[in-house]
């Protein structure tokens, strides 16, 4: 038996919680710890469970090592913002912890995302003998290891693979966003880029879109972006010829994006407001509702996996594997809305197969690189059933 320490208490946080406190044959010991305590008591609340809880400040890599030194656990969870990636690899590099989050470093003054500066940790975490697991949400994360199941099980080689993401719930808000505002705004108003024929391809924010029939959801419209699995599964992935990731936006929602990049709402860059320097994003952040707090509304559901074509056995194969997942259903369970749920699930799961054993390793790895098999198996288990379809 292990024990875990989980760093931040949104949506995502909270089921992370809930699934590692319902899983005690695998943490015996859990500690939430947040900048906010009082959401950590909140959450603490729903477990059942007499987890410890902590006060932190994530961006100060010093307060984390003290933290851990405190706790001393088997694994830090990172689900706290993607700004604070390597302020927590820090912690747990100089602690010889073993660290996993779900979404890739990006920096608090500049709109870009990428696995360079995590990867560059690998030597130093090889060599202190600890393991770092980056992106186990489900996207990236679950649409990662459903790559590795593909080519392990279904083909001799991939040579495309669309990945797919379509929420075709409603929440009833005018606007608003499934998971932290300014990480999501600033994800999806970047320049759109795919992987085709051994060279990065860029497009105009949300210029290339296509209507997508969707398993159990219907056809919904689907806008190419930019997202940080492609990167990694273009390294990963021998022989890929194509990679494209879309996911699905309602005019409304779209129509609201265009007028508050129209009016600068969007900027990243502090502007000057009667004697004080605000961050428009972050103004815009603080007006919107608290992602967490859709969840007791939402209807519908989600549908996100991977559509894949290449060979086997010398002949053409076409594969398709997903997860549908219920909105009402995540909130009856846990309290969330699917989006956290999608993404609090797989956390817990990567972090269940490193403490047990199932994943070990040293270094810096993205969950493509580890075995599919017992996360696959663990999906349905904790949640997350999938489909499969070969052609």
């Amino acid at each position: 038996m292990s024990k875990a320490l989980i760093i931040g208490a949104g949506g995502v946080g909270s089921v992370v919680t809930q699934k590692c406190a319902s899983a005690p044959e695998a943490f015996a010991e859990i500690m939430l710890a947040s900048r906010t305590l009082d959401k950590c008591e909140k959450i603490k609340a729903l477990t059942g469970r007499p987890i410890r809880t902590a006060r932190v400040d994530a961006d100060r890599s010093a307060e984390v090592v003290a933290l851990i030194r405190d706790f001393a656990p088997d694994v830090v969870i990172n689900v706290a913002l993607p700004y604070q990636d390597l302020a927590i690899m820090d912690a747990c590099l100089e602690t010889g912890v073993d660290y996993l989050d779900t979404a890739n470093y990006e920096p608090p003054d500049e709109a870009k995302f990428c696995y360079k500066w995590q990867w560059d940790y690998h030597e130093r975490f090889r060599k202190r003998g600890v393991m770092a697991v980056l992106g186990c949400g489900f996207d990236p994360g679950v649409t990662n290891i459903f790559c590795a199941h593909a080519l392990k099980h279904h083909f001799d080689a991939i040579r495309t693979i669309d990945i797919r993401d379509c929420n075709a719930g409603d929440h009833g808000r005018a606007f608003a966003t499934n998971f932290n505002p300014e990480i999501n705004i600033r994800e999806i108003t970047q320049r759109g880029k795919y992987w085709e024929r051994g060279r990065w391809r860029e497009t105009d924010p949300l210029a290339v879109h296509e209507t997508f029939d969707f398993p159990e959801v219907g056809p919904k419209e689907a806008y190419l972006l930019y997202h940080e699995e492609l990167e990694s599964l273009v390294k990963h992935i021998p022989g890929l010829e194509r990679i494209r990731f879309w996911m699905t936006f309602g005019q409304q929602y779209l129509t609201h994006l265009r007028v508050l990049e129209n009016v600068g709402m969007t900027r990243i860059d502090p502007v000057r407001f009667e004697g004080h320097d605000i961050v428009p994003i972050k103004f815009l952040k603080a007006l919107l509702p608290d992602p967490a707090s859709l969840a007791a509304g939402y209807k519908g559901k989600t549908c996100i996996g991977c559509w894949i074509e290449g060979v086997k056995d010398g002949r053409p194969r076409a594969y398709s594997v997903y997860n549908v997942c219920d909105h009402a259903a995540c909130y009856r369970e846990v309290g969330a809305q699917a989006i956290s749920y999608t993404t609090g699930v797989p956390a817990m799961i990567g972090a269940l197969l490193m403490v047990t054993g199932a994943w070990r390793g040293a270094g810096v790895f993205n969950v493509e690189q580890l075995d599919p098999d017992p996360f696959m198996e663990k999906l349905p288990v904790y949640g997350l059933p999938w489909r499969e379809r070969v052609s």
